[in-house]
């Protein structure tokens, strides 16, 4: 079969398995990007976050994920929701449901059986943020958005709520213009908006002061004491930049079933978030992101925004 007809099978099994958008990359190094990377590192932007700097030559070259790979398939998850909390505390969105680790993670698995089931024997590596690979570079370069001034992918028709993936493959495809152009123009709003100001010019990110890197990342047993009062009442993760982006506007909400919010995170109240103990919460979170930082990390987090 010919890069056209390959290319519309996977485009086809993308819609087929609930994928908001897919494109396409041509493998190659990504050397402005290890420019980028080495200079965020070197300025130790990263925190006590160790493993950005592991697998630096990995993270811009994918040939090195996979022998021989051709392409990179791009796929966007869409993952907002209209569901509002009514306790004081918050949780990021992405974190309401099952963890997505586990659901896209299925979901390029059977990508990857469908590619070889309708097209033949390739060899081929799925991501879902938890290998070396710079997701949003290469979503980029395969046209499904522009990098905004908070550092996510923002897609011109439904905003940056989505979990992204990737596909490596040693098949040649037909690949999608990159995305060249940046409607952030002169707003500043996830700038101005960021509580801790770790939002820096020329789309930098400092990931050292941003709350999600505090509350889920950060191992110590305490958070720094010259972050008091600057959380705003976040106990894991954060969303203000992505929340204040107009761009967010255009955002639908997702149909996943595994992503529904528990209830507890959405009825939670101050109250039964101070008495829960590490059972039930091992229970309750037992299929969630939450359960990445730990019984411990939710109580360090919760009493560090009391005080």
């Amino acid at each position: 079969m010919n890069k056209e007809k390959n290319t519309q099978i996977i485009k086809s099994i993308a819609t087929q398995l609930g994928f908001d958008f897919c494109g396409i990359a041509r493998a190659q190094q990504l050397d402005d990007d290890a420019k980028r990377l080495e200079t965020w590192l070197n300025k130790g932007m990263n925190g006590t976050m160790e493993y950005m700097a592991n697998h630096f030559d990995m993270r811009v070259n994918p040939t090195l994920l996979v022998p021989g790979a051709k392409s990179v398939i791009t796929l966007l998850f869409n993952y907002n929701t209209d569901e509002k909390q009514t306790g004081e505390f918050k949780i990021s969105k992405y974190a309401y449901g099952e963890d997505y680790h586990d659901v896209i993670r299925k979901k390029l698995h059977e990508f990857l059986y469908l590619i070889k089931e309708k097209i033949g024997t390739i060899n081929g590596r799925g991501f879902v943020d938890s290998a070396p690979v710079l997701e949003r570079s290469w979503a980029q370069r395969s046209g499904l958005g522009w990098i905004g001034k908070n550092g996510n992918l923002i897609n011109k028709k439904q905003g940056s709520f989505f979990f992204i993936a990737s596909l490596i493959v040693d098949l040649e495809l037909n690949y999608d213009n990159a995305y060249t152009k940046d409607y952030c123009g002169t707003c500043t709003s996830c700038i101005d908006h960021c509580p801790t100001e770790a939002i820096l010019p020329d789309k930098v990110i400092d990931g050292s002061k941003c709350i999600s890197y505090f509350t889920i990342e950060l191992k110590d047993a305490l958070i720094p004491d010259k972050m008091k009062g600057q959380f705003e009442n976040w106990l894991f993760g954060c969303d203000v930049c992505q929340d204040v982006c107009p761009w967010n506007r255009f955002s639908k909400i997702n149909q996943e079933e595994k992503f529904k919010p528990i209830p507890e995170i959405i009825n939670f109240n101050a109250k039964d978030w101070e008495e829960l103990t590490e059972e039930k919460f091992k229970i309750i979170f037992n299929n969630s992101p939450i359960k990445r930082t730990k019984f411990s990390g939710i109580k360090r987090n919760l009493q560090f925004i009391k005080k």
